[in-house]
């Protein structure tokens, strides 16, 4: 190799070390392109985020000034349900008030039942995700704001028993998935707007007892295919019943009743399903002449119970002379009239298989041109369970097939009821006047409460000192009711539970509590007190003990009446008694029964058990007892 060669090449060694210099370089450039495209991306992420958080704050910030501005139209809160909203805390931990998870925006607005005094907010149609605004039974006045059409998420409007004036608002038929409305018994006027019958996903629409006035449209029945309640009575209303409203299939409910309509109602086809055409549950109001003819002119043949402010009468009704309940009201009592809309209310509104079924309602002129207002039930084929327990001496009845089971059974569906009444109901209800005589029994001996007429609604809380405050007017029936009502007491749950302790004694002891005997301080109370455990024999309902039992417990009543009234403690005779006749899980169920009714009328109201106690026991006492009978093979 020369030496040109030798330099050549040494000449071309530095060479590499400039290209990997040159790529470093270009590598380099390439890194931080990259970090600058990262950073760049992170920032704009960032940007987006603070962009996204900027907007739902400015959107729950919309939300929670609607809902400041809401409390500022509301200057009288009695029961201080709005105090919770103030800025301590997050405006979805108000009350009444729920949110949404993902967005943190108002989804429901519920202040039922507060005695509310104040007008509507405009503010409330910035609320846009509400799906449920529930404002009924307080006193709400002035107009229902037309903002309230902003809300095109709504599905419920509920604004009944308030005083709010003006028309409807028109705009309301933006709402495309308006599901309920409801405005009853308000002094709202003008015509329901056309517009709002062509809201195809409404179901339930109640405008009863205001002021409006103008026609039905004609295509009604074709434009709600959905529509099952249908509330337009007591208003002025007027013109020809549309024969469309024959194509509301689903229609369950129907009130038309003093208005200015005329014509009939159209009849279902009988061609459709039998779920379409059986009127077991529509309520379509009746008139005057088909109750007349119903039960033969109010005939005496056909008057099963009458009461302080209203006689009951059997009933054949429409063409198929379905057997039904007329309670026709004697409006000369100056409850009678509130005592129907309560009843119609409360009925109508609440559900539950052991009340009484209302199928339908009048309110009309007799022949005479005087008032008349009636109620319409299911017939209960058994009659109360009154007749059962004091069968009249000339009738050898029913009351003889009474039996352990079937009272155990009575017991707990009445039990159930109030329970319901008082816990599980939308609005808590205070029955007033529970006794023999109004619960009803159907063709399976199942119990069911009828007549609502004072029945009280309570405000959706749980404050004691938040109760109907209301004391004017009668709370029920004077051997049945609470002691503390004679003192001027309000109306209580735990007034109900007293009753319901009258009534379980009643029914296994098989005496009223005005039974002559009950004089001098003695009362049901204090006789099943005095007698428990070792003399039950002689203070239970004979029919629920053996015949020699019965018999040896005829003997003792006999020396009671011959001693002024007090019970014979014959220690000897009762333990053979009770240890050779009467089986002993039969006396463990009576008195387990009678114990609860001796706990149910403590003299103080808060010492008394509530009612979802009393019917666990009551189901517990009847487990125990059917227990027995399969463990050892007998019938019951």
């Amino acid at each position: 190799m020369d030496s040109s060669a030798s330099i050549s090449h040494s000449h071309q060694l530095p060479s590499p070390p400039n290209q990997m210099t040159l790529q470093q370089t270009n590598l380099c450039a390439s890194s931080s392109s990259i970090y600058l495209h990262v950073i760049l991306l992170f920032s704009t992420c960032l940007l987006c985020l603070q962009t996204t958080i900027t907007a739902i704050a400015l959107t729950n910030e919309t939300d929670r000034l609607a809902l400041f501005k809401f409390k500022e139209s509301v200057p009288q809160d009695p029961f201080n349900m709005l105090s919770s909203w103030n800025d301590s805390m997050n405006f979805c931990n108000w009350h009444g008030i729920t949110c949404d998870r993902q967005h943190q925006r108002v989804t429901a607005l519920n202040l039922e039942g507060y005695k509310l005094h104040g007008s509507i907010s405009p503010n409330i149609g910035n609320l846009t995700f509400l799906r449920l605004i529930n404002l009924q039974n307080n006193s709400f006045y002035g107009e229902i704001p037309q903002e309230v059409g902003h809300l095109y998420r709504l599905q419920q409007l509920n604004l009944n028993n308030n005083t709010l004036e003006g028309e409807i608002p028109s705009s309301l038929s933006n709402c495309s998935n308006l599901r309920a409305f409801g405005i009853g018994i308000n002094k709202l006027s003008g015509t329901i707007p056309s517009s709002l019958y062509n809201v195809s996903s409404l179901q339930i629409l109640s405008v009863a007892v205001n002021q409006l006035n103008g026609t039905l449209p004609l295509n009604i029945g074709l434009n709600l295919p959905n529509h099952h309640k249908l509330y337009l009575g007591s208003n002025e209303i007027s013109g020809t019943l549309p024969a469309s409203l024959g194509n509301l299939v689903n229609l369950i409910v129907l009130t038309l009743s003093e208005n200015k309509l005329s014509g009939e109602i159209p009849k279902k086809s009988k061609k459709k399903s039998p779920s379409m055409v059986s009127t077991i549950g529509l309520l379509l109001n009746v008139s005057y002449k088909e109750l007349y003819q119903a039960t033969c002119g109010f005939s005496l043949s056909n008057l099963i119970g009458y009461g302080s402010i209203g006689v009951v009468y059997k009933g054949a009704l429409d063409q198929e002379e379905r057997l039904v309940a007329i309670k026709v009201l004697n409006l000369q009592h100056k409850r009678a009239s509130k005592s129907f809309m309560v009843e119609c209310n409360a009925l109508q509104n609440i559900r539950h298989r052991n009340l009484v079924k209302i199928l339908t309602c009048c309110s009309s002129m007799d022949y005479s041109g005087n008032q008349f207002k009636a109620l319409v039930f299911e017939f209960m084929t058994n009659g109360s369970l009154d007749i059962w327990l004091h069968p009249e001496r000339d009738n050898k009845n029913q009351s003889s097939n009474l039996s352990l089971l079937q009272r155990l059974n009575i017991a707990i569906d009445v039990a159930s009821v109030i329970d319901y009444l008082h816990n599980h109901s939308t609005q808590p209800v205070i029955y007033c006047d529970l006794k023999p005589n109004i619960i009803l029994l159907d063709n399976d001996m199942v119990a069911h409460v009828s007549d609502f007429g004072l029945a009280r609604l309570l405000p959706t809380t749980n404050d004691s000192s938040q109760k109907q405050s209301s004391t004017i007017g009668i709370k029920g029936s004077i051997a049945y009711a609470a002691p503390e009502y004679g003192m001027g007491g309000e109306a209580s749950t735990e007034g109900d539970v007293y009753s319901y302790r009258i009534f379980l004694l009643e029914m296994f002891l098989g005496k009223r509590p005005i039974d002559e005997m009950f004089k001098d301080g003695l009362n049901l109370h204090n006789f099943a007190k005095m007698a428990l455990p070792e003399g039950l024999v002689q203070i239970v309902d004979p029919i629920l003990l053996p015949r020699e039992v019965e018999e040896m417990q005829t003997s003792t009543l006999a020396r009671e009446d011959n001693n002024k009234n007090e019970i014979q403690e014959d220690k000897e005779t009762l333990d053979i008694v009770n240890l050779c006749h009467i089986d002993a899980n039969l006396h463990k169920c009576l008195v387990s029964v009678l114990e609860i009714g001796l706990a149910c009328s403590m003299e103080s109201p808060k010492e008394r058990m509530n009612m979802e106690e009393v019917t666990r026991e009551m189901h517990l006492i009847k487990n125990a007892f059917l227990g027995s009978k399969i463990c050892r093979g007998g019938l019951i």
